[in-house]
């Protein structure tokens, strides 16, 4: 139990649900995994769905095939329910859920596409372990990337997931990047974007918020840097906010990194950016973010003060 926890364990211990953690009932429901149709790792807390990992190849009826994919989070769930992410949006057919995927992806003198799909694709290996508790519950897998079939980078993905709490919920996610036998570099779309990196693809919703800790972002911006950006609006035809803010981790490369924000419905960490990084074999690269669903908007969902605590602990560490 103890390695399998090792395996699982992300950015912080589970001191990291402190933050999050306030008035949980005596008696909390336990979490749960479902696999189903050899693609997909579907978790619960109690009845209530909070993700689903796709590790099979999937595709959407009526899709071109090469907009196949795999390794990614759809659905994620809001507290009471609400579908927030979006797969093979019409607008963007290779968007898929909450994803980590690059747009230049560069080997052996040759570039590739992880981000559109094209020529490079991620494809599971195996599992590492799953833990589902009362007080929390992980997985680690590790996938490839592949351009034919010549794996060029090993991608281990460790993802932690902590009680809802009436405020909000935490979802630790590290990914571990490493070069097999070549040098691999990585950036983002060019010549002015910059866009690549971990992603958050939003559902269909009404009356979108972006905010960051400069306040509500009224346009789309490119490059800008921030610790936290936060999407919020109205999911699912409810009639009540809810929304997704993502944590960059201060030990990330860059930090505070640039972000794609898009009222579309569209969070992105942009790293590197426009600038280049190079995987090396034997140098493998840790990435660190925290996902935190809340009710209500920004500042309902109190993110700047979520975001405190995540720093503060991660401080301690």
């Amino acid at each position: 139990m103890k390695v399998l926890r090792c395996l699982i364990g992300v950015c912080v211990g589970y001191l990291a649900a402190a933050s999050v953690s306030a008035g949980r009932e005596e008696n909390p429901a336990a979490f749960r995994f479902e696999k189903a149709e050899g693609n997909y790792l579907h978790l619960f807390e109690g009845e209530k769905p909070v993700l689903t990992y796709n590790y099979g190849m999937l595709l959407k009826e009526g899709v071109p095939k090469d907009r196949r994919r795999s390794c990614y989070i759809h659905p994620v769930y809001g507290l009471d329910g609400e579908v927030l992410t979006d797969d093979f949006p019409a607008d963007h057919l290779h968007h898929r859920g909450l994803c980590w995927v690059w747009p230049r992806v560069i080997v052996g003198g040759k570039e590739y596409d992880l981000w559109d799909i094209r020529g490079v694709e991620q494809r599971f290996e195996r599992w590492l372990g799953q833990e589902a508790t009362a007080k929390h519950a992980g997985f680690a897998v590790v996938n490839g990337w592949y351009v034919g079939e010549e794996k060029i980078i090993s991608e281990t993905v460790r993802v932690r997931v902590f009680r809802a709490a009436k405020e909000g919920r935490a979802i630790d996610v590290a990914l571990t990047l490493e070069a097999t036998k070549d040098p691999v570099t990585i950036s983002g779309r060019e010549p002015l974007k910059g866009y690549g990196g971990f992603s958050f693809r939003f559902a269909p919703r009404e009356e979108t918020v972006i905010t960051t800790p400069a306040g509500k972002e009224s346009a789309d911006t490119d490059l800008k840097r921030h610790p936290w950006a936060d999407l919020s609006a109205k999911f699912g035809g409810r009639d009540t906010f809810s929304g997704v803010a993502i944590f960059d981790h201060n030990e990330n490369p860059a930090f505070p990194n640039g972000w794609t924000l898009r009222h579309y419905g569209f969070l992105g960490v942009a790293w590197p950016g426009l600038e280049f990084h190079t995987l090396k074999p034997g140098e493998p690269l840790t990435l660190r973010y925290r996902v935190y669903i809340h009710r209500g908007g920004a500042e309902e969902g109190d993110v700047a003060a979520a975001y405190a605590a995540y720093a503060e602990i991660k401080k301690q560490k």
